[in-house]
């Protein structure tokens, strides 16, 4: 794959790293070595964040984020998905877009909620566009786990249509301490979408610190 996306030297862009999620994916991967930047919709939140999270992180406001990056995370909350796509729009085409966004809406964050595309994911293709090349992923990891040093026994199911694409972002994912894994079409991101209001239900219910995804069994890598 000649995209420049899988480069070990792309740029990634984090829209919406100022919040929880994002900031976790931003440290994790500065600190692994991996050129990232931080968007937020003001250019000085997203400054004075890089600066507090250190590892050579830069902030920009979103939209400039996204025209610098090869690679480009959505971490914004439901709500603000479609404002968000719609301003970086016109900065993803012949990228890969890597959109965390979970549809909870509040107050019954505890009650799965799809949207009538099915899932976020396949929302979030429709409103980019196939220009770009859209793969969802890291829905059920706790932010607040992940922007510590500790190992997290966490699995993160990776969605889209493109496999290569899908093991860029497994790659991303290893590289932060996590395990990777292919879990099929962008359609298939409904269930791991449906899966975080069950799981925000168990830790309520269980008093669980941040549940998380593991598959079992011996698996074995597939074919590149």
């Amino acid at each position: 794959m000649t995209a420049s996306y899988a480069s070990a030297d792309a740029t990634i862009a984090i829209v919406g790293g100022t919040g929880k999620l994002g900031a976790a994916i931003a440290r994790r991967l500065a600190k692994a070595g991996r050129k990232v930047v931080i968007g937020s919709r003001s250019a000085e939140s997203a400054t004075a964040a890089a600066q507090e999270l250190g590892h050579g992180l830069t902030g920009m406001a979103n939209a400039d984020a996204a025209r610098a990056g090869d690679i480009v995370f959505v971490t914004v909350p439901w709500a603000a998905q479609d404002a968000t796509l719609g301003e970086i729009a016109p900065h993803v085409a012949g990228k890969l877009v890597i959109d965390t966004t979970v549809p909870l809406v509040p107050p019954r964050v505890m009650r799965v909620q799809l949207p009538a595309e099915g899932s976020a994911a396949v929302r979030a293709q429709a409103l980019l566009g196939e220009a770009a090349i859209v793969v969802s992923g890291f829905h059920a990891v706790a932010a607040h786990k992940l922007i510590t040093d500790a190992d997290i026994a966490c699995d993160v199911l990776v969605f889209g249509d493109d496999k290569a694409a899908r093991g860029v972002v497994i790659g991303l994912a290893d590289l932060m301490g996590l395990r990777g894994l292919h879990g099929g079409a962008l359609a298939n991101s409904a269930a791991a979408e449906a899966m975080t209001s069950v799981l925000i239900f168990i830790n309520k219910t269980y008093q669980v610190d941040g549940a998380g995804f593991r598959i079992t069994g011996a698996l074995v890598p597939p074919e590149a």
